[in-house]
């Protein structure tokens, strides 16, 4: 049933960790941590499809985000099992509910807001819908908050990449943009051309102008798997910062109009075998 007054307000899509562009709490977290972060994960994931569903209204999607956070915060008790779940496991591990929360702000925007004016209302953006993705598994692992700027920098740029791979399917499935709309009047693109079989040479500087933020967020990333204290936290982010690093370089040479740009099992192994300098 569906609706504030139904039994579960969720609407899964039938994506899982599987589909994500990095591992979701993979083998290489300690077992204690990697239900918990299962767990973050479903949340996000339900909070997330309905954010991005192409039949809900508006308004629906807020009354069931908003159901979603009274049952994580305890003001209900049914209407989402993934934040009943979330909120059990907070209250096993003593973790704040603020990154969650944080989450839904993002979603929240997602269901009214379909087209971003500059880049600073992208990263705004970023901040609620990918930082607390970071910080929550860092603090999951005890580590220190020296940690949140570089995990931050990578949260960002993977979910900007993102934005990158799935905006033709974006604008044509939900009617949203989040390239800025001073950066395509700056080369002179619009937001229809992404409606278009390949990208336009103004669409490539566009896209050119993104990744080189990109680039710079990735740098900054780099600190990150080597001042985590966890060292197999360290592997896992080190992997990571090597996938977010192939994605961009894959979109600098291919077209993501042309077919979505996507990592390969290669780029999985390579970025693997990198991390494994983070062992020492």
């Amino acid at each position: 049933m569906s609706g504030a007054g139904g039994l579960d307000v969720e609407n899964w899509s039938g994506k899982d960790r599987g589909d994500e562009n990095f591992p979701v709490g993979s083998v290489l977290i300690a077992r204690r941590y990697r239900d918990p972060i299962h767990r973050f994960y479903r949340f996000a994931r339900n909070a997330d499809d309905i954010a991005d569903s192409p039949v809900l209204s508006p308004q629906d999607k807020l009354v069931r985000l908003d159901v979603m956070e009274d049952v994580l915060l305890g003001r209900r008790e049914i209407g989402s099992p993934s934040a009943l779940a979330l909120r059990a496991s907070l209250a096993e591990t003593g973790l704040s509910t603020q990154h969650a929360t944080d989450l839904l702000i993002a979603f929240r925007q997602d269901a009214t807001k379909s087209r971003y004016a500059t880049i600073d209302e992208l990263y705004n953006y970023c901040h609620y819908s990918a930082v607390p993705v970071g910080r929550y598994v860092l603090d999951l692992h005890g580590e220190n908050h020296e940690c949140y700027s570089p995990s931050d920098a990578l949260c960002m740029s993977l979910q900007i990449l993102n934005h990158m791979q799935d905006c033709g399917k974006d604008l044509a499935e939900l009617d949203r943009c989040y390239l800025p709309q001073a950066l395509l009047d700056h080369f002179g693109a619009t937001v229809a051309d992404l409606k278009l079989p390949a990208e336009t040479p103004a669409l490539r500087r566009v896209f050119i102008t993104l990744l080189d933020r990109v680039d710079r967020m990735n740098h900054a990333a780099s600190e990150l798997p080597e001042i985590v204290r966890n060292r197999r936290l360290r592997i896992e982010t080190g992997i990571i910062h090597g996938l977010a690093k192939r994605l961009a370089r894959r979109l600098v040479h291919n077209d993501p109009l042309a077919g979505r740009v996507k990592l390969r099992k290669t780029d999985a192994v390579f970025s693997s075998l990198a991390a494994v300098f983070y062992l020492v």
